[in-house]
């Protein structure tokens, strides 16, 4: 069954003008026109509907293209995946290290934060670059398996 940009809009809730760009972009593909409109196979819900995990995951259009197959399935890079959701880890130990710095900074009973030694530490960390918590150990699948 086919159905037309409009109706995939609505029930993506993505503009028709994003699904153009998606299209222009290699991400999707429509299965003809009736008239000016784009249609599209039903099939095409489930492909946005990976797309936007893709986004949410943070992965920008060009990578998610590489996850995607020109007969509407789809390739799983593990290596990727795992990559990205090291880079996720990353930002929220930065993100969990900034969070308690403010957290620390609103709660300090010092009379000047500059009197304060935890606060001074977070300057200079901030002031290097390097306000994150340190990253935890990597343990691989084989040293997993010797720990069971």
């Amino acid at each position: 069954m086919l159905i037309d940009i409009a109706e995939v809009s609505r029930r993506s809730g993505l503009p028709a003008s994003a699904l153009r760009f998606y299209e222009e972009k290699g991400l999707i593909a429509s299965a003809g026109r009736r008239g000016l409109r784009r249609l599209f196979d039903k099939k095409i819900l489930e492909r946005l509907a990976v797309i936007a995990l893709g986004r949410a995951g943070g992965f920008s259009l060009e990578e998610i293209v590489q996850f995607l197959r020109p007969d509407g399935g789809f390739r799983v890079d593990r290596a990727r995946l795992s990559a990205k959701a090291d880079e996720i880890d990353g930002k929220i130990r930065s993100l969990t290290a900034i969070r308690d710095s403010l957290r620390h900074a609103a709660a300090c009973p010092a009379r000047s934060h500059m009197e304060c030694p935890t606060f001074q530490r977070f300057v200079r960390l901030a002031g290097a670059g390097r306000l994150e918590a340190p990253k935890p150990e990597r343990v691989s699948r084989r040293q997993l398996a010797g720990r069971r």
